[in-house]
């Protein structure tokens, strides 16, 4: 068989990149753990005797760590100074947890892939799923840390005003169900806005649920929220003015059952906000850099998730408006539209 050997060379390329991104992943981690990232911002150059002094690492490991950042462009390098230096864009990626571009939880994410890939692997062959539940805690932390900053940059100032009379009757005083809530960054997020309304988030996993309502106090918000361990076809509750799933409906196994369940539960000029990650309706609409990780994600994550459920459909994580649209109309809604987007979401309100 004969090779094309420009088109071997270019995919060998692409997978020494691909050695350098997954072993440059941990040493990330542990910049993020340890304090390397938050001691470098704002400080200006620094060598290696500087940095191991503020974080307490070891000068040897300080050392190569810096040079392993620096040669994934993480942190700057000046050769005739021998210093690194954190940038202000790095910074607002790796340190600031309240930028809408901070993405470290997103390694913590990625971490626990890896730590679940034997038990992918099992289920790949066998044909079963994996629980949310089942899965190493990074993923549960860095879900939170990944998503958060979006729901602090978008579902306050441009979501829920993109829904109809939602955003004046959540000022007002409303009640809202955040389903699949998670450790309850997006609950959280909306409490502090409308304090006027009240909120009770859901999650099957009890794990969450104390980590959410832990985090609720923390926040000052514990007075209006209330978290409780129920499952999206179960939960308790009825006369929302707003229910709200934030990047979970592709997770469930029967969305067609939690829609209904929605349906039951929704005051009679309630909407069912719908937060999904950004997808096109063909394969080929979703291949890009944004469609690679997702697909990635769904194929580790989500998609195993739906499939350790009742009915077990599979939306996956790339599921597209056409395919959430026929969810909600067979739910019972007859109102499905597309409300906004960003590079990374869509938001549907659906209404019966």
């Amino acid at each position: 068989m004969a090779l094309d050997e420009a088109k071997l060379n270019a995919l060998v390329g692409r997978i020494v990149d691909e050695f350098g991104a997954i072993a440059s992943a941990p040493l990330v981690l542990l910049g993020d753990r340890l304090g390397i990232f938050r001691k470098m911002a704002g400080a200006g150059p620094m060598d290696a005797d500087a940095v191991s002094e503020a974080t307490g690492v070891r000068l040897r490991y300080a050392q190569e760590w810096l040079n392993a950042m620096a040669a994934s462009g993480y942190v700057d390098y000046d050769a005739k100074t021998e210093r690194f230096r954190l940038s202000d864009e790095a910074a607002a990626i790796l340190v600031d947890e309240d930028s809408p571009a901070y993405m470290a939880g997103g390694f913590e994410v990625l971490g626990s892939f890896f730590h679940d890939l034997d038990k992918i692997q099992r289920a790949f062959t066998t044909g079963s799923g994996l629980g949310w539940h089942e899965h190493h805690p990074m993923l549960f932390s860095g879900t939170e840390r990944f998503f958060r900053p979006g729901y602090n940059a978008h579902l306050v100032p441009e979501w829920i005003p993109a829904l109809d009379g939602v955003d004046a009757r959540l000022r007002k005083g409303a009640h809202v169900a955040d389903v699949g809530c998670g450790y309850g960054a997006s609950t959280i997020v909306m409490a502090k806005a409308y304090p006027q309304s009240e909120f009770v988030g859901f999650d099957y996993h009890p794990k969450s649920i104390e980590m959410a309502s832990r985090k609720a106090a923390e926040a000052g918000v514990a007075d209006r929220v209330q978290f409780r361990t129920a499952g999206a076809k179960d939960y308790p509750g009825d006369g929302y003015d707003m229910v709200a799933f934030f990047d979970c409906l592709h997770d469930m196994g029967d969305p067609v059952g939690a829609g209904r369940h929605v349906r039951e539960t929704l005051a009679s000029e309630g909407a069912w906000m719908i937060v999904e990650p950004f997808a096109g309706d063909a394969v080929a609409d979703n291949l890009n850099p944004v469609g690679r990780v997702y697909y990635a994600a769904s194929t580790m994550v989500c998609t195993p998730c739906s499939l350790s459920q009742d009915v077990g459909l599979g939306l996956g994580a790339q599921a597209g408006e056409r395919r959430l649209r026929k969810v909600a109309e067979e739910a019972g809604f007859g109102r499905f539209r597309r409300a906004t987007q960003t590079p990374f979401n869509l938001v549907f309100e659906a209404r019966a």
